[in-house]
Order: structure tokens, then sequence, then C-alpha cells
């Protein structure tokens, strides 16, 4: 199976080699001592401890593994080349909803740098899908589970 390309900013990318770092030192660290510990509560067949420290270690190596895959598999987006003239990852992207009259802004970013309360939206997501290439003044329509939404891109920035 062909592993999918995880599109990241430099600061998304940085973000999880720490958490990775994180996992792998200070988690793993306080995890084998809560086995430690539960181990010496003696018999394993009924130590409800020592059950929900092993639950956290294998937890915590399926996050090991899933953010070294992604690093594995990152291509950092290169901010030099990221331009103004139509709206790609990495713009920031100020549009006007038609049907509410309302202003928005969002970061077009990519899945796994999704943050909704800093406006990050993902590329793949139905409204930053439909922003993807579209250019200043154009109205672009959005597929969302509500129906179709309409947008008008006011600004495009880095």
């Amino acid at each position: 199976m062909e592993e999918k390309e995880i599109l990241l900013t430099q600061e998304g990318y940085d973000k999880l080699e720490k958490e990775l770092e994180y996992l792998k030192t200070e988690e793993r660290a306080a995890i084998a001592e809560r086995i430690r510990v539960a181990l010496g509560f003696g018999d394993l067949s009924e130590n409800s401890e020592y059950d929900e420290a092993k639950n956290a270690q294998a937890a915590n190596e399926t996050k090991i593994a899933d953010l070294e895959n992604k690093i594995r598999h990152a291509r950092i987006i290169d901010e030099s080349e990221i331009d103004t003239k139509t709206v790609q990852i990495g713009n920031k992207v100020k549009i006007k909803d038609l049907e509410f009259d309302e202003d928005l802004e969002y970061t077009i970013v990519g899945s796994t740098e999704v943050d909704l309360t800093s406006n990050k939206i993902s590329n793949e997501s139905p409204i930053g899908s439909a922003l993807l290439g579209a250019k200043k003044n154009e109205i672009v329509e959005a597929n969302t589970p509500g129906g179709i939404v309409k947008f008008k891109i006011l600004e495009i920035t880095k």
C-alpha cells in the first residue's frame, strides 16, 4: 500500500517532532514507573493498576508509531513558494459567506495541523478544498454536510 504524503508547514512539522520526543522520553518513563509500581502490588491476575499501565503503554507506542509514520511521509511546504495569486496550503484567506453576509478568515493547512480554535482548516475539508486554486474576488461553492455554501474570496495573504 502506498503511503499518502502528509503536507505540513515547518511549524506543524516541528510540533510533531516535539510531541514524538516527549512520548519517547518523558511519557515512556512515566508509564514504565507506573508498571514498576503496579508490579509491586503482587498478583497480576487481579491487578487493575498493572492492566491500566500496560494499556497506557500500548496507546503510547501506537501514538509514537503514528507520529513516526507522519514524519516519515511529511512534505514541508516551502513558505517562499507560497504566493497570493491563488489559494494554496499556507495561505490565510478572508472570505465572505454570501448566504449569511459574514466575513470569515481561515488559514489553509495540511490535515494533521487542523485547529479550528485558530481558524486553521484542512486542505481536504469541504471549504478548504473548494478554496484551493481560487483567486481574489472569485466566488466558490463548497459542498458541506449542511449543503452547498457560496463564498467570495476577499483577500489572500501569507
